[in-house]
């Protein structure tokens, strides 16, 4: 089959990028034809990408490395004003959360999208198409493809939550792009709920099936603790190899690379380099470095592991917003500054350029050890070791995760802001680490499966509830599986492996996508985690 798929940002950093970056390398295996939009500026670094097309000159052109093209890339030339849910950096173009723009930008987004779309169809005559994001993608489609070629949508989450139900401006578009799609796929429960309170469309729920991201369980696999060393060492090889084919100075014309996306495989290696995984017991945070991906409660959670369980270090990977923060936050634990951290859970999200409130759960913790002189006492003893035991690497590429993770014994998974689906949990439990997750949206759907199939003693420790006591709760979690017996976290790690394998493989998601195009509705699990 040809497929035709709209995602309209990278592919790599995010989780939609990533989603839609492994459905197309899926698909491909499959023996499909992919074409593929988006706003990636070098998508021939990816192995499954043949060709690449853009109309920076006005016309489109298309550059092919390898016949016949199984997946064509193609870049929409937008002018230069990229919409976005949360706000980032893109290196070279103007990122603005899609709330500020004015009508006539949004129009000529659209605009330039919906002829680019149109123009590839043309070419390429899809069987089926993929829009991602509940705007502007399926709206786009919607115009370019006039029910020409079935499609079926993804929602990813963030379009819902920042965009569409805190700003009613955007649900027109997104009432025009679900009523032509054939289905509507969501990661969890929680979000399809989420998606009918916020669209009150009657016919909305009997299209709407589960369709969580996967896992590719040949990268993200189990290793044995000297594999796992030697993973960790590829890691930092590759980086440090990177990093010496860099300019030490960009030419004068070249534009710097300021994008929230960039890498810095120098200071990726060195956080990396200070790892010892044949002593220490890694944890392991994946995310944006934002407020609402819970990063302050795990960083305020650290010293109370670490109190208890010396040997534990806390491997940061991740960008976004609240990096600088995250690092003020460190640097107050480093100084026993409990003043310090009260300020910052005092300024709250103005620390990533929001508007300032106090930071709830950090907050709470706080003032518990303000009222309890002993426990204040023992946290401020162990915050400076605590904050030596941290390393921030930056971004890693998607596929550097799985040289990183098997070499982990957990993961904190501590977002507070819904989620559509745990993905990074799941390819955490592919490879036998135990995710610790917030219990909320499709996080807790995600451990509840898990919960499903480990031992007893292990099912608590998969989730903590978001409030008051979160903090340590999250600590308590962590720090009673990393004291766990021997044979209790073997067989945790056998059922936290077997069930990804059995549930989520990427490969399943593409037939699902094709499935949900097509409308082929009753072959798609409903909304519940299906049986493996």
């Amino acid at each position: 089959m040809r497929i035709l798929v709209f995602h309209g940002y990278l592919l790599r950093g995010t989780g939609s990028n990533v989603y839609n970056a492994e459905i197309a390398a899926a698909l491909v295996r499959l023996g499909h034809e992919v074409h593929l939009l988006c706003q990636d500026r070098d998508p021939l670094e990816l192995d499954f990408v043949d060709a690449a097309g853009d109309w920076d000159r006005g016309a489109l052109r298309v550059q092919e490395r390898r016949r016949p093209a199984r997946c064509t890339v193609y870049r929409p030339n937008i002018g230069g004003l990229l919409p976005v849910y949360v706000a980032d950096r893109y290196a070279g173009i103007d990122a603005r959360p899609f709330p500020e723009l004015d009508d006539e930008e949004l129009a000529r987004y659209l605009e330039a999208n919906v002829a680019a779309v149109r123009e590839v169809a043309d070419g390429a005559r899809p069987d089926v198409a993929l829009a991602n994001h509940l705007v502007m993608g399926p709206a786009i489609l919607a115009r370019a493809l006039a029910e020409r070629v079935p499609y079926a949508i993804k929602v990813h989450g963030s379009a819902l939550e920042y965009t569409v139900k805190p700003h009613p401006r955007f649900l027109p578009y997104a009432h025009e792009g679900v009523a032509a799609a054939r289905a509507v796929l969501v990661g969890s429960r929680h979000t399809a709920e989420s998606l009918w309170a916020a669209l009150d469309d009657p016919d909305l729920p009997a299209k709407t099936r589960l369709g969580p991201p996967g896992v590719d369980v040949h990268a993200f696999e189990p290793r044995a603790p000297a594999q796992a060393r030697a993973g960790i060492e590829r890691l930092i090889a590759g980086l440090a190899r990177g990093a010496a084919g860099r300019p030490a100075t960009p030419a004068p014309a070249a534009v710097p690379d300021d994008s929230s996306f960039a890498t810095d495989p120098a200071a990726a290696a060195a956080a990396l380099r200070s790892l010892r995984p044949a002593r220490d017991r890694l944890v392991a945070f994946v995310g944006k470095l934002l407020l609402a991906k819970g990063v302050d409660l795990l960083l305020a959670a650290w010293p109370l592991v670490v109190e208890r369980v010396p040997e534990a270090r806390l491997v940061v990977v991740g960008f976004g917003g609240y990096r600088a923060g995250s690092e003020r936050l460190v640097a107050a634990l480093a100084a026993a500054d409990l003043e310090a951290l009260r300020a910052l859970a005092d300024r709250g999200r103005a620390e990533e350029g929001g508007p300032p409130g106090r930071l709830h759960m950090l907050g709470s913790l706080l003032d518990r050890l303000q009222a309890d002189p002993a426990a204040r006492e023992r946290y401020l003893r162990a915050a400076p070791t605590a904050a030596g035991r941290i390393a921030f690497t930056g971004r890693l590429e998607h596929g550097e995760l799985a040289d990183l993770l098997p070499a982990c014994e957990a993961m904190a998974v501590t977002s507070t802001f819904p989620e559509a689906f745990g993905m990074v949990a799941a390819e955490g439990a592919a490879c036998g680490v135990l995710p610790v997750s917030a219990h909320h949206s499709g996080l807790a759907e995600v451990s509840d499966a898990l919960a499903a199939a480990v031992p007893e003693p292990a099912r608590e420790w998969l989730a903590f509830a978001l409030g008051d006591q979160a903090v340590e709760d999250l600590a308590d979690r962590l720090v009673a599986w990393l004291l766990a017996p021997p044979q209790a976290r073997r067989e945790t790690r056998a059922a936290l492996v077997d069930t990804v394998r059995a549930r989520w493989s990427w490969e399943g998601v593409a037939r699902g996508i094709l499935a949900a195009a097509e409308g082929r509705l009753d072959e798609l699990p409903g909304l519940e985690f299906p049986p493996p």
